[in-house]
């Protein structure tokens, strides 16, 4: 039976694919300026590659700080490998892009938010469905981060 268009899925899609873009630009060019982002994920999510030792200490979530510090980033269509350093030890992690669930530049304002709900009116389909949020984008005066949900758009 056609539902219609999954907006948001697509919503979905399309903020993975800006946080894949904006990586992409960091591995070729480096961070500019002040840039720098805080990224939280699912350490379960199938395809997550950390040291046994950091899962161990962070069972259900991890947030990541690329900043001052990181080495060998690698983005692929999937997701992006980076090297951090951990109380002063390097481990190399491997983060797919639909482990993540909140993605946020503090030095302009932005972020990201993936939320994961149980979809109720699907009766033939219980997987989870996703919803993002945009926290804020491009900060504008004289507003503070405003949260646009994308329940406001659906039936």
């Amino acid at each position: 039976m056609d539902r219609g268009i999954d907006y948001g899925n697509l919503m979905h899609q399309a903020m993975r694919g800006l946080i894949r873009e904006v990586m992409t630009r960091v591995e070729q060019d480096g961070l500019p300026g002040a840039h720098h982002f805080f990224i939280t994920l699912n350490t379960h999510y199938p395809g997550v590659e950390m040291a046994d030792w950091l899962r161990a200490r962070y069972p259900d979530e991890i947030t990541i700080v690329i900043q001052n510090w990181y080495e060998n980033l690698t983005v692929d269509e999937a997701g992006f490998a980076v090297t951090l350093n951990f109380g002063n030890q390097p481990e190399p992690l491997y983060i797919p892009f639909d482990a993540i669930s909140t993605f946020v530049d503090p030095s302009v304002e932005f972020g990201l938010k993936f939320e994961t709900q149980l979809d109720d009116d699907d009766e033939d389909d219980d997987e989870d469905a996703d919803d993002a949020e945009l926290l804020h984008s491009e900060p504008e005066p004289p507003k503070a981060g405003e949260v646009v949900s994308l329940d406001k758009f659906r039936k």
